[in-house]
């Protein structure tokens, strides 16, 4: 939700104007690079591998204060590197820009890399907590990192400029390290560096694969921001802002949701893996029990995804001109930016459902300590995306991008289905289909009569709270007529920690 706030914040202050959009640039190279160095670790190594130890803590802080340490000399020193090659950084992005911008951009990522290091070290803390199965102080990173650049922003944006924003996401990147310590309270750090640790190698073991998808992810970055530059100056700030409305689903769910069942799935991994080597008699029973809770505990991730990211698909797209005007159309961002960004978001819609199960899917796979399959799947999304992007970036502009966006996130996800039933046993018997064709009916009815609603009222404020309110409550109905137990099952859950 501070997201959401953040990109309303920003769009207040600065429209939807050319250096915007190459603060976008310096932004998504911060973001990528992370991902790269640090964030595809988490999931993928940092969490199984945390996971194995989490039961005996002294040596879990002498591996974490290794990897900590380890990490935060190379990451000191990417930064460096990366500070010398900024204007070639900005040009891979960005070479449809004019000068001027471009030479804003190059001086905005040189005060931001920076943040690269502290969102790498709260990346590592993020994981360990994950292996102890404390998600509380984590759910908060991404909220200190949104509050540091609102707050910052606002203070300082009459002094600053839109430079203020690099000074927020250096706050904000800084709070999620020291927001999160308070967790690990007992930890017992180590002035260790052992490159020769076990766990260590299984880390670089187990993310080298991460590292070839994510290579070939920044290559898709890296084009899709080029091409988005030479679309208009303004490309690309419009399809941002679309891309929050699709994130914020992506995050409050799918992502929340993937990282929840991460620890649970690593676990049952590996004790499948310690009972194959106990009793070749009883390998065989173990291990299918084994898998039946594995499926079982993917399987409700999946359908808890589907359950409610299907209708905020549908409202977003139904809704989406007033839901924009709504939360961005006032000081510099324009009635034409509004339309522009409603279209983005309805053409990035077509992918959201199929980025949201994509998750827990990949995510199921790192459980396995099977990283190279979902990393060559990667391959072929970008492949598919390269296809879509050329054949119709000429004739539909930036909206020709966004589709292909969502042309390659859906190739990704369908690719994983298919390996999950090969590799991972499938999710036969655990009613994904039926729940997908019950949510499918509830969120299209709910679709229609929002719809309606939309149009009875000439304020944008009552056209988006009458039709949620009266969408959200008929979905519900309708899932309850439609008896959709995971549904209950979520309910039951609110109420229990409520009454706690």
């Amino acid at each position: 939700m501070l997201g959401l706030v953040r990109e309303m914040v920003i769009a207040y202050l600065f429209g939807a104007t050319g250096l915007v959009s190459v603060f976008r640039v310096a932004a998504t190279i911060i973001q990528t690079l992370y991902d790269f160095l640090v964030g595809g670790m988490v999931s993928a190594a940092l969490v199984p591998v945390f996971s194995d130890y989490a039961t005996r803590h002294e040596e879990l802080w002498r591996v974490a204060s290794i990897v900590v340490n380890t990490l935060a000399i190379f990451l000191a020193l990417a930064v460096l590197v990366l500070e010398f090659f900024a204007p070639q950084l900005v040009w891979l992005l960005g070479s449809g820009y004019d000068a001027e911008l471009q030479h804003a951009a190059v001086e905005m990522l040189r005060l931001v890399l920076p943040a690269v290091f502290f969102l790498g070290m709260s990346g590592i803390v993020t994981g360990l907590l994950y292996a102890l199965k404390r998600f509380t102080f984590p759910a908060f990173t991404t909220a200190a990192y949104n509050a540091g650049i609102i707050l910052v922003a606002l203070a300082l944006t009459p002094i600053f400029g839109i430079t203020s924003l690099i000074v927020g996401i250096l706050v904000g990147s800084a709070a999620q390290v020291l927001l999160q310590l308070p967790a690990l309270r007992e930890a017992r750090y180590h002035f260790a560096v052992d490159f020769t640790h076990p766990a260590l190698r299984k880390i670089l073991q187990l993310y080298a694969p991460v590292v070839a998808g994510l290579s070939i992810s920044v290559v898709s970055v890296v084009i899709d921001r080029n091409l988005a530059s030479h679309t208009g100056a303004q490309s690309l700030a419009w399809m941002q802002n679309a891309t929050v409305l699709v994130q914020l689903p992506l995050g409050l769910v799918a992502t929340a949701v993937s990282f929840a069942i991460l620890p649970t799935l690593s676990s049952q991994s590996s004790v499948s893996s310690i009972q194959y080597s106990v009793s070749s008699s009883r390998t065989t029973e173990h291990r299918t029990l084994n898998t039946e809770h594995f499926q079982s505990t993917l399987a409700f991730g999946i359908k808890l995804v589907l359950l409610l990211v299907l209708p905020a698909t549908v409202g977003l797209f139904v809704l989406a001109r007033p839901i924009v005007a709504l939360l961005f159309e006032r000081g510099a961002f324009t009635p034409a930016d509004t339309t522009a960004t409603a279209l983005a978001l309805q053409c990035y819609l077509f992918g959201l459902p199929f980025a949201a199960i994509d998750q827990p899917l990949v995510f199921a796979f790192y459980a396995r300590k099977n990283t190279l399959l979902p990393n060559l799947v990667q391959f072929v999304a970008v492949a598919i995306y390269l296809v879509v992007a050329l054949a119709l970036m000429r004739p539909l502009g930036f909206i020709g991008l966004v589709l292909a966006n969502s042309a390659m996130l859906t190739g990704h996800a369908l690719i994983m289905l298919g390996l999950t039933h090969a590799r991972l046993g499938g999710l036969g018997g655990q009613g994904v289909l039926a729940l997908t064709l019950k949510v499918l009916v509830a969120s299209g009815a709910m679709g229609a009569v929002v719809f309606g609603l939309a149009h009875l009222f000439d304020s944008i404020v009552l056209q988006v709270v009458v039709a949620i309110l009266t969408g959200g409550a008929m979905y519900l109905a309708l899932l309850r007529v439609l008896r959709v137990h995971e549904a209950a099952q979520v309910w039951a859950s609110v109420l229990t920690r409520l009454r706690r």
